[in-house]
């Protein structure tokens, strides 16, 4: 399985980010491989609109059926969902990517099942 993790930073160890369309980076850990992967999210930082949309699309090309992020709008939450990516909340938790995805392999982290206001991450 491989989950996909919002970041500012592109290792294991940069700080998780809760802006999910305009996040610095996506980190994809490979639970197989135990390997991680990372995906800049430079097009969708100063998008005008979209950058969601398009955030969503890139998680859904690289396999990831798990998202960990704070916020997902409502227009990514729909494409989010149609590529079937279970999507999970850090809530107010901060710390590293690391700590983000242990506290989701424990089962620490709330379901995200329905979108947040749009433009939440701004």
């Amino acid at each position: 399985m491989k989950i996909a993790i919002t970041s500012y930073g592109e290792d294991c160890h940069a700080a998780i980010d809760s802006r999910f369309g305009r996040a610095d980076y996506f980190l994809i850990y490979d639970q197989d491989k135990e390997a991680w992967e990372s995906l800049p999210n430079t097009q969708n930082l100063e998008a005008a609109h979209g950058a969601g949309i398009q955030a969503g699309q890139a998680i859904a090309k690289t396999g990831a059926s798990v998202l960990i992020t704070g916020h997902v709008g409502p227009k990514a939450f729909k494409v989010l969902e149609a590529g079937k990516i279970a999507m999970y909340s850090i809530g107010d938790m901060s710390g590293s990517v690391e700590d983000a995805l242990a506290a989701f392999l424990e089962g620490k982290l709330a379901v995200i099942d329905v979108p947040g206001a749009m433009n939440h991450g701004k």
